[in-house]
């Protein structure tokens, strides 16, 4: 990876944060709360009255996490049920988010991922597997308040475990839901809220982040590509992503909310060799596979709907159109978020 190409979305991810400066989940709302910063700015001229933030409930949008932490002792847990649907295959699965807060500014938490395959050609997964394990900690840097154009800022840690199948796979290569790597995340979360003309809030979040793969021991039939008999490595590439997304507070508890990303990875090179296509035991063939690197845009617009600030239900779709190396999807979604 050459240091311009790593440089430049950090840089522009940079620059838009702080072009919008002037401009997940209920939690965010009861951790501001907590710290005092529930009034709304005061009624414009016009007589217009602003929607308090204690007003508004949320419970985030699909993709985009909050830059907010919860208040001390408090639990979040949010499971998210999904079908992604691409050439004609259909990889039903379930990523929960499940935290605590640790301190006013920390939040800790694990992300468990269950899957089930069914390709369009080929046998379905054996049963729901069991995916990557990743845990997470977010510090919570700077707090909106209202009249100030500081947005909420975090800085978000996690590390995934390779703990779900990748490799040695026979004859259903749709139980592979890992990677066989350790990868760690690094991310910038911000969010922000604007007063429409018509008093009403809207959300906005806007995030930066960068993963980084270990290598990986292959064997045999695995996610990434290889045939019964391979022994050698994966090094997956490393990716940058930019999420955004705006929720517009159309009742207490009714809300609408637009994610829009883009994702850059770059090449997945295996190399190794095959045991079954060799001249003699002695000299087996050797192999080397690349992914090239891709790039991904993808728009996943929903409804919210909250029973309380605390207890609320989003359901919507991802959307991700063909590109450079990346194949159409549509992934519907829905997903509850309670906290206590």
């Amino acid at each position: 990876m050459s240091a311009p190409r790593y440089v430049r979305p950090l840089l522009l991810a940079l620059g838009l944060i702080v072009a919008v400066r002037p401009l997940r989940v209920a939690a965010q709302q009861q951790a501001d709360t907590a710290t005092g910063r529930a009034a709304a700015p005061a009624p414009p001229a016009s007589g217009v009255v602003r929607q308090s933030l204690d007003d508004a409930w949320w419970t985030g949008p699909i993709m985009t996490n909050g830059a907010g932490t919860l208040p001390r002792g408090h639990f979040l847990i949010e499971p998210y049920f999904y079908d992604v649907t691409a050439s004609g295959s259909n990889g039903y699965g379930s990523r929960a988010y499940v935290l605590y807060g640790l301190a006013d500014r920390l939040t800790v938490g694990v992300i468990p991922i269950l899957g089930y395959t069914r390709p369009s050609n080929g046998p379905s997964s054996s049963g729901i597997r069991f995916g990557d394990f990743t845990v997470a900690g977010q510090y919570r840097l700077t707090l909106f308040r209202p009249g100030r154009a500081m947005p909420t800022c975090s800085f978000e840690v996690q590390e995934t475990f390779p703990t779900g199948a990748y490799d040695r796979l026979g004859d259903r290569p749709s139980n592979g839901i890992g990677s066989g790597a350790f990868t760690t995340t690094l991310s910038l979360n911000t969010q922000t809220y604007f007063w429409m003309p018509n008093g009403r809030i809207l959300r906005m979040r806007f995030n930066v982040f960068q993963a980084f793969s270990s290598e990986a021991n292959v064997e045999d039939v695995s996610v990434y590509g290889t045939p019964a008999g391979f022994r050698g490595r994966a090094r997956p590439g490393s990716a940058s992503f930019i999420y955004a997304s705006w929720e517009y507070s159309v009742t207490q508890r009714w809300v609408l909310a637009l994610d829009a990303t883009y994702t850059h990875t770059r090449n997945t090179s295996v190399t190794g060799y095959d045991l079954l296509d060799s001249t003699s035991a002695s000299n087996p063939s050797s192999v080397r596979l690349d992914s090239g690197s891709s790039d991904a845009f993808s728009f996943a617009p929903a409804v919210e709907y909250n029973w309380r600030s605390s207890l609320g239900v989003i359901v919507g779709a991802r959307l991700v159109p063909a590109g450079h190396n990346t194949t159409a999807s549509v992934t519907p979604a829905v997903a509850i978020n309670v906290v206590y």
